[in-house]
């Protein structure tokens, strides 16, 4: 197998929301002889956005990379690509998901990804939104984490405990690999 085999793609889409997109843009990926490997949609106010990592050989990411500008003014999408490699996960210690929610303040998600940063720990994926409750803003947000092998990982725990206690929100943290 040579070097150009297993190539990798990063496809993305925004648009208006509408019936469809997913199916035109999973079938020109199958067209082009691509494998989708991981994706992630979302709904941010009425716009959409489709996040795919694609596999495939050398032609078949050409294909898609030729075809997706087209395919994407047709759609009245804007999109991006960009090559990429696999993911080594041979640094990491594991994997955690983080959960935390309180009242809604300015900066809590900055101080959070901040001290995560500073920890040298990876974000894999995030998702944070707000929610009215007993008439206060509230938010949530859901952090994969990818803790690097020379962490100590009491001592992260023991900081993030402070850290929420002073941005005053509930948090849970736990292993998923």
């Amino acid at each position: 197998m040579t070097a150009f085999a297993n190539q990798q793609l990063v496809l993305t889409a925004i648009g208006e929301d509408r019936s469809g997109i997913v199916s035109e843009l999973t079938q020109l990926v199958s067209d082009c002889n691509c494998n989708i490997i991981d994706s992630r949609i979302a709904i941010l106010g009425r716009e959409f956005t489709f996040i795919m990592l694609l596999s495939g050989d050398m032609a078949a990411i050409s294909r898609v990379e030729h075809t997706l500008p087209i395919k994407g003014m047709e759609l009245g999408l804007l999109t991006m690509m960009k090559r990429t490699s696999s993911h080594s996960e041979d640094d990491y210690i594991g994997a955690y998901n983080l959960e935390y929610t309180g009242i809604d303040a300015p900066g809590t998600l900055s101080k959070v990804t901040r001290f995560i940063a500073e920890h040298n720990v990876s974000i894999a994926s995030l998702k944070s939104d707000t929610y009215e409750q007993d008439n206060e803003l509230h938010m949530r947000c859901e952090l994969e984490l990818n803790l690097p092998s020379q962490i100590d990982l009491d001592d992260f725990k023991v900081q993030f405990e402070a850290l929420s206690s002073t941005l005053n929100v509930d948090y849970i943290l736990r292993r998923i690999r």
